[in-house]
């Protein structure tokens, strides 16, 4: 017959002696009725029976640890108590309690000594659900950090997993199978410490109680078959490709077109879908293609595994390749490339800056000089200059640049927007065509004003590892930058309510989500119009000195750039803005689809949380084909639905190196980028704290333009949980000098966000928590 659970110190007394896993310390149960009638004798009897101390004095509560709520650190527990403190211990717990009854109890063990590991385990994940058995540890005797939600290390498995887990975890594994098993099944959440004895480590529980679920959880056969089918499609994907240079691959979440930035670690199918239409399916190899780097058109650059967007990163690898490049080196390079990124993890975001070399820049030789060490010659690595030069001087030519005529269709695309709009057009034929022109005259020319201004801030950073700049000659260019985002904050504070959402009422902070409301059919949500915010502080012009110039014009010489020094800064300023302006543009087609496409479904009464989990496919095919809509929209919906339900089961690490890692993984902490030479000190605050935000440092899940409306307010700094160094919000924090870390990765940013307070130092790049 299963156990039942009790009380905490019910719990640990019921698993005493049973427990073949783990031991339980020796411990005494005190009831407030008992302490409140004779505390003399309860405080002799608890010496009687664990000794002179010292001890944990915990609260055991008949509010906390059971099958409704866990009120989880809600009541107090003392450590390290000795027995000239126990009585005052014991009466502080029963206080914490409030109002306690008689039969609530006072929990009092033994302290252990030599703790070398402590944290919290689950049976089950607590965000999806699923049976993944889940620990969150520090090294040393401390669990505090784990057990707020502050600090420690986190690793998680399949319950179904054939992996053998590592040493330090396995013995925690079969603590929690063994919980589970003497509980019927029902799931677990437990603390526990790992003490030494001579060589042995000792697994120790000190608390087990139900794990508060939001839904049932699946079975484990349910999730092993979804996970198989997950790591079958990663192996396939892994071989060498007749086409790819390149021996294997890994999967991530943020290299290149990096979609935990842009939809999301779990997007509906729609957000999905539409992100794949404008961009990772084909137009991101055409632009590559174009600007000359290899050609890799047909080949999609996201694949998902049950809805978890990634990027294939040998696509994208080979994608950063000078097309004229010889095969063998080009392959040689590519397998390098992935070797560096299995080797430095938390370099995933930052790969166009610390580990490719796509564009030439006026340190490339010196950068060039860790393939020596690699292996590649002297003439591979100058071939690999060669081809980065001619390249790079395409793009950047003073007068026939790439990105001027990518620039050009902008003005093509807003024409044909707004003749769109005004013809009598059916709203599934505007859906199409709304698409179809943001593709061709918009995310196409955003991809190539993207590339020049990524181009442009690796120059820029060049510039500073030569010395010609300063760290606070960069910032200093950065804040001179006139994007529209800081446009959109001037104009904030002096355009009236009508004028501004006539300009920037397509924006919304999810850009492929039709859930996330557009900024004119929500302007509350974003704005405090009875508010007149101050006006931003006007750009200030950069300028460089003559002798910065005349170093510049030697440099460029050297190196055999063609723009000038004031070419070259125009075009460093002109590809940063341009893409912030480029991106600005065709969001508002796909704004526009996207409210259409709403409008259509309420017409046949699907509402919008319905139509997230439809496919862009589904409008398509009633534009082109005689089909009923509401079966059409309604079978997408469903299989939507489905799927989604499946996404919202897995969990998978941000880097996969391995078929293997579906089955387990450690959550890496990544490396953030920090953005400005500043410090700040403030209050934390999420995005929805509208009333809080002014002074605070405000928290996002990621880097969309969408959530330009934030900086219509005077915050103080700026923390997203996924963005890379050159994404939105990285050159939009530089441009207001705000200080700021984007991409903090899914752990940091846990953490941090559930801090009160926080201290950022982006020239020290750090981030303390004080409260």
């Amino acid at each position: 017959m299963a156990l039942a659970f009790s009380t905490k110190a019910g719990t640990l007394n019921r698993l005493q002696g049973i427990m073949k896993s783990a031991r339980i310390a020796p411990l005494r149960t005190l009831t407030v009725a008992d302490w409140q009638a004779d505390q003399p004798s309860c405080l002799s009897a608890t010496r009687e029976s664990l000794g002179e101390g010292p001890w944990i004095v915990r609260s055991s509560c008949y509010r906390e640890d059971n099958l409704e709520t866990s009120n989880a650190g809600a009541y107090l527990s003392l450590p390290n108590v000795d027995a000239e403190q126990l009585a005052t211990a014991v009466a502080q717990v029963i206080a914490s309690y409030g109002a306690p009854l008689p039969e609530d109890e006072v929990l009092i063990q033994p302290m252990l000594g030599g703790v070398i590991r402590a944290g919290v385990a689950f049976s089950h994940d607590p965000n999806t659900c699923a049976p993944y058995r889940m620990v969150n540890w520090s090294e040393g005797c401390n669990t505090s950090a784990v057990t707020s939600g502050t600090g420690g290390r986190v690793w998680q498995q399949a319950a179904a997993s054939t992996l053998t887990p590592p040493p330090s975890m396995a013995p925690i594994v079969a603590m929690l199978d063994e919980l589970l098993d003497l509980f019927g099944g029902t799931p677990v959440d437990c603390e526990f410490a790992v003490t030494r004895e001579g060589e042995e480590e000792i697994l120790w529980l000190l608390q087990a109680r139900p794990l508060i679920l939001s839904s049932p959880p699946e079975s484990s056969a349910h999730q092993a078959a979804r996970l198989e089918s997950i790591q079958h499609k990663m192996a396939r994907g892994m071989q060498p490709h007749p086409f790819l240079m390149g021996r294997r691959t890994v999967y991530g979440v943020m290299p290149d077109w990096n979609p935990a930035e842009i939809v999301g670690i779990r997007p509906k199918p729609l957000a999905l879908s539409l992100y794949r239409e404008l961009i990772t399916d084909a137009i991101w190899a055409y632009q590559r293609h174009n600007y000359g780097y290899r050609n890799l058109r047909s080949f999609p650059l996201m694949p998902h595994f049950f809805g978890l967007p990634y990027i294939d990163v040998r696509l994208s690898f080979n994608s950063f390749i000078p097309a004229d490049l010889d095969d063998g080196l080009a392959g040689r390079l590519v397998d390098h490339y992935i070797d560096r990124l299995l080797a430095e993890p938390t370099l995933h975001d930052k790969v166009e800056f610390e580990i490719v070399f796509s564009c030439y820049t006026l340190d490339l030789p010196s950068r060039l000089e860790r393939l020596a060490k690699a292996g590649f010659a002297k003439h591979e690595r100058d071939a690999i200059a060669h081809s980065l030069r001619k390249l790079t001087n395409r793009i950047v030519h003073p007068k026939d640049g790439l990105w001027r005529s990518d620039a050009a269709k902008l003005d093509t695309l807003n024409a044909r927007r707004e003749q769109l709009m005004a013809s009598t057009a059916d709203p599934l034929a505007r859906i199409y065509w709304l698409l179809e022109d943001a593709k061709r005259y918009g995310t196409l020319p955003f991809a190539g004003l993207a590339r020049a201004g990524f181009v442009a801030v690796q120059m820029l950073k060049s510039l500073v590892a030569v010395g010609v700049l300063s760290p606070a000659d960069f910032d200093a260019f950065m804040s001179s930058i006139s994007t529209i985002s800081g446009q959109l904050a001037r104009d904030r504070a002096t355009l009236d309510q009508t004028t501004f959402l006539a300009r920037y009422g397509h924006l919304r902070p999810g850009t492929y989500d039709i859930l996330s409301p557009r900024y004119d059919e929500a302007p509350t949500i974003y704005f405090d119009w009875n508010q007149r915010l101050p006006a931003p502080e006007s750009v200030q012009p950069f300028a460089l000195t003559l002798p910065q110039m005349r170093e510049i014009v030697s440099l460029l010489e050297a190196h055999g750039l063609q723009p000038d020094p004031v070419g070259l800064f125009d075009f460093m300023q002109a590809g940063i803005e341009l893409r912030e302006l480029a991106k600005f543009h065709f969001t508002r087609n796909l704004s526009d689809a996207l409210a259409l496409m709403a409008e259509v479904g309420a017409q046949h009464g699907f509402s919008r949380d319905d139509l997230a989990y439809s496919d862009i496919g589904a409008f398509k095919e009633l534009h082109v084909a005689a089909a009923d809509p509401t079966e059409v929209l309604l079978r997408s919906i469903e299989q939507g639905k489905a799927r989604y339900a499946e996404t919202l089961r897995i969990s998978l690490p941000p880097l996969i190196s391995s078929p293997d890692d579906v089955w387990a993984f450690e959550w890496p902490e990544t490396a953030p980028n920090f953005i400005t030479q500043k410090q700040v000190t403030a209050a934390v605050v999420g995005c929805d704290a509208r009333e809080r935000l002014s002074g605070a440092i405000v928290c996002i899940p990621n880097a969309d333009p969408g959530f330009d409306w934030l900086f219509a307010y005077p915050i103080s700094g700026l923390i997203t949980a996924w963005g890379g160094a050159n994404s939105h919000m990285a050159i939009r924090a530089g441009e207001l000098g705000l200080p700021s870390v984007i991409g903090a990765g899914e752990i940091l940013y846990r953490r941090w966000s559930g801090a009160r307070q926080l201290h950022l130092d982006c020239a020290g790049r750090r981030v303390d928590i004080l409260s």
